[in-house]
């Protein structure tokens, strides 16, 4: 039988947790990038010629995302899966097709198993254990950024020790539900006899078969779960908590007809009760948003404006906005991540450029994806640890390199946002409802106005700007983000507003200042 991961020494806890004191306090609006652990351990092993470890990350590769200006690293698919779970993932007839479509070449070792079929809450031994990961959270605390992990809630693989030691603390089926629907019931082994259990999944999708669902319902189970989530939190900084809704007591009973007590508010408040400035982000959907964030989460993914930017619907990302900034700043803004398609081949290079500027110059923590500035457009699964061949595109490294510049200044990383309304350049004008323009403000009086069309026709309208004691003065408006510049009456910029004519897709981040 599987054997259950030793935990974390208490001296090594400790060292972590110091470590983490003496990191600089995150601003208010970080950046985090996102990388596939295994997809890059297994590109290294290419480099060099042998298994590649965590301790085999470079330090100039480190150092690079510093000098980018991240915040935060998250290291995808670190934790320990099993032979179960690859089984799976290595047999299913479904998604062994769209893996020979994304690798021609496709070869049995390319296929891990998910990343969520999880086995222990310890560093995969083949990445080198957890001793590795504390030497690599170590090495990114020595360039000050902070380690983020996964965090899988709603299931375990179903060679988790404890589908043959306590599968009490699963969901358990009947024979008749596995004939109706096998799909969603696994007949397992257990140290208590054969059993039905149910695989995990949500209530609008099949399940997953690469899993065992939990059961909630069960107190013992929640109990069992904080202890994994104490032990996952010991070994990094903060936790993104895979569709983290999934467990909530009406989402759960409404899956599974099953009544189950709060989660989270408990969980969260024990880790922080040990790691005071722990920081947990929920993977959420069906506009749990809020909620999440009641229920004691730092930040909640902004899958609403993702899908009004993939949708091109300006408007309805300006009223988006429109929501007060006590919320906003809690959200995780991105174009990509490892569920979602990438950007490149989701938006057009005109509308890319513009959802970034929507997106990344809004409050809260902009998250970017391993292969989002080379401008990959092949989706990678989380059951490959290989990725194909992909020319960079220069243009989208530019633009990025660009925008990740203007994101390193203070008032875009701690300053005051606000929601500027476009107003109608003259009668009959519809175009300006396609406008998204916000100004940003510094303590040490810096001012930047971003404005995106974000709209595929030309558009005009005025924007008022509350420049308050730069009024009464000429002001240039310098585009850090293109050629553009212009001289400005304050007082005509407060009263009649700036005119503002922008070819579809067009978008500018002026920076404010007296004129010499």
């Amino acid at each position: 039988m599987p054997t259950v991961a030793p935990p974390v020494p208490a001296g090594e806890l400790a060292a972590g947790e110091e470590l983490a004191r003496e990191l600089p306090r995150l601003p208010a609006y970080p950046a985090l990038f996102q990388l596939n652990t295994r997809v890059r351990l297994r590109a290294l092993e290419g480099e060099l010629g042998r298994t590649a470890m965590l301790d085999d990350i470079p330090d100039a590769e480190l150092d690079g995302i510093a000098a980018q200006g991240f915040d935060w690293v998250y290291f995808l698919g670190v934790w320990s899966t099993g032979e179960a779970g690859r089984n799976v993932s290595r047999t299913n007839p479904d998604w062994h097709h769209g893996f020979e479509a994304l690798l021609p070449d496709l070869d049995e070792r390319d296929i891990c198993g998910s990343s969520f079929a999880i086995t222990a809450y310890a560093a995969h031994p083949a990445m080198g254990g957890n001793e590795a990961l504390a030497r690599l959270r170590r090495r990114l605390h020595a360039r000050g950024l902070r380690l983020m992990l996964d965090f899988v809630p709603n299931h375990m693989a179903p060679d988790h020790p404890w589908a043959w030691e306590r599968p009490e603390l699963f969901v358990r089926g009947s024979e008749a539900q596995l004939e109706r629907e096998p799909g969603n019931y696994l007949r397992i082994e257990t140290a208590r006899g054969t059993m039905v259990l149910a695989h995990g999944r949500d209530p609008y999708f099949p399940g997953w078969p690469d899993t065992l669902q939990l059961d909630y319902g069960n107190p013992a189970t929640g109990e069992a779960m904080r202890g994994e989530l104490l032990a996952a939190a010991s070994l990094c900084d903060g936790l993104r908590c895979d569709m983290a809704m999934l467990i909530l007591p009406d989402v759960f009973q409404r899956t599974w007809g099953i009544a189950a007590e709060p989660f989270w508010p408990g969980a969260t408040r024990a880790v922080r009760d040990r790691s005071p400035g722990f920081v947990f982000a929920a993977e959420v959907y069906w506009d749990l948003e809020w909620t999440m964030l009641q229920q004691g989460f730092d930040y909640a993914y902004d899958k609403s404006l993702y899908d009004r930017l993939a949708a091109r619907n300006g408007r309805a990302v300006r009223e988006h906005l429109l929501a007060g900034l006590d919320y906003q700043r809690h959200l995780v803004r991105f174009l990509e991540n490892h569920d979602e398609p990438r950007a490149a081949g989701t938006f057009p290079w005109d509308v890319h450029q513009a959802a970034a500027a929507v997106a990344f110059l809004s409050p809260g923590l902009r998250f970017f994806h391993q292969g989002q500035f080379e401008g990959r457009r092949e989706h990678v699964s989380i059951h490959l640890n290989r990725a194909p061949v992909e020319l960079p595109d220069s243009a989208v490294g530019e633009f990025y390199r660009r925008l990740l510049e203007v994101l390193r200044t203070p008032v875009l990383r701690n300053g005051d946002w606000r929601l500027l309304a476009p107003i109608e350049a003259w009668p009959g004008n519809w175009t300006w409802a396609g406008f998204v323009p916000a100004l940003w403000e510094g303590n040490n009086g810096e001012c930047l106005m971003v404005v995106v069309n974000f709209q595929p026709n030309q558009a005009q309208c005025y924007i008022r700007l509350p420049v308050g004691e730069l009024a009464g003065r000429p002001l240039d408006l310098i585009d850090l983000l293109g050629p553009a510049r212009y001289r400005r009456e304050g007082d005509d910029l407060m009263g009649r507003g700036l005119y503002l004519d922008l070819p579809p897709w067009g978008f500018h981040l002026f920076r404010i200042e007296a004129a010499e």
